[in-house]
């Protein structure tokens, strides 16, 4: 029989082994991609996958949106859903500031984009419109421009000021395009795209979009185009009318100052906190002092990521990790160049 005192240390010694075991660590996702009729092949390229003929239009890298959850491909929580990770670990996933302003809900989707024709003409409801009409978020998003042809463009914002009335002519005589303005893109471009500012992501963009976790979104204008099932496209005219913002600005782009081995800052706005790195050398990235999670998007070139707990992982162009709001901090070793952007709430 064991002494008592030797009982206790066997007992402390179990429940250690299950804490150690069960650690939250930076999570890798299973690949999701989805063919659109204006998908192109660079996205399995990117992610070094065997081409197809299907055209793949987005991948979605972080994503809880129901029915589209992302599923966990690497270590102990391996197969988990997103939403069961959240159920599960809470504040400790997310951070206690993050689980509370969002009722528990994961509140950021991201994404890889490629567009090998123009996207249709399009526009997203803020969160009150979302959540009355479709008992969700709305959709504030940003835009990162990974690659771009030599005419790539894209469109984003009001070039001058129209009514409701006027909006509604141009989509029925197909002359809403040209009162919107049109950016001819290159690698780098950064655009934000708030609730109700009309966009277009145009041919020959390769794009990294960050936003809410959202799937709301109202197409306006198609360019009379077929979908994959041979018929047209369903419009959303009369529900988008009172969702676009009808103001102008100066300039839709976001500018910003590239740096070398340092975080610059991209966009920050409620639902995101977006910066780039430009790594040739170890760069430590706090997690935990922020009270919230990150994401690491892998934009070009390879490294390792480790975390402050010792857990390490390898990470190469097209992958995508998150990391737990528990995490003291992450260390990202590029091999020789890496480019990352880090999103956080």
């Amino acid at each position: 029989m064991f002494a008592p005192q030797y009982l206790l240390f066997f007992v402390s010694s179990h429940i250690n082994f299950n804490i150690i075991s069960t650690m939250l660590y930076p999570l890798l996702f299973e690949t999701s991609l989805f063919p659109i009729v204006w998908g192109g092949t660079r996205l399995r390229q990117m992610k070094g996958m065997a081409p197809s003929c299907e055209p793949v239009g987005e991948s979605w890298e972080v994503s809880a949106v129901p029915g589209k959850e992302s599923v966990v491909a690497n270590g102990d929580q391996k197969g988990k859903t997103l939403a069961q990770l959240v159920a599960e670990y809470g504040e400790e996933l997310l951070g206690k500031y993050v689980h509370e302003k969002f009722n528990g809900e994961f509140p950021m989707l991201v994404k890889f984009i490629d567009a090998e024709s123009d996207l249709s003409i399009q526009v997203h409801p803020n969160n009150e419109q979302a959540t009355e009409r479709h008992g969700c978020m709305g959709k504030t998003e940003m835009w990162y421009v990974v690659k771009a042809d030599k005419d790539a463009h894209l469109m984003s914002g009001m070039s001058r000021q129209i009514s409701p009335e006027e909006y509604v002519c141009r989509i029925e005589d197909n002359t809403i395009t040209d009162v919107l303005c049109d950016y001819k893109v290159s690698a780098g471009d950064v655009f934000f795209l708030p609730a109700g500012r009309v966009h277009s992501i145009g041919k020959g963009c390769f794009i990294a979009e960050i936003q809410q976790t959202s799937d709301i979104t109202y197409r306006i204008y198609d360019f009379g185009r077929l979908g994959l099932d041979g018929k047209p496209r369903e419009l959303h005219v009369e529900q988008s009318k009172d969702a676009v913002d009808y103001s102008v600005l100066e300039d839709y782009k976001t500018s910003y100052t590239p740096a070398l081995n340092k975080p610059v800052s991209l966009v920050e706005c409620n639902y995101f906190k977006t910066h780039l790195l430009d790594l040739t050398e170890t760069v430590e990235v706090p997690v935990k002092v922020n009270d919230s999670f990150m994401i690491v998007l892998c934009l070009e070139g390879a490294g390792t990521l480790t975390d402050s707990n010792g857990y390490s992982l390898n990470l190469k162009q097209g992958e995508t990790v998150l990391v737990p709001a528990s995490i003291e901090c992450i260390s990202l070793i590029p091999n020789e160049l890496m480019k990352v952007i880090i999103c956080k709430r």
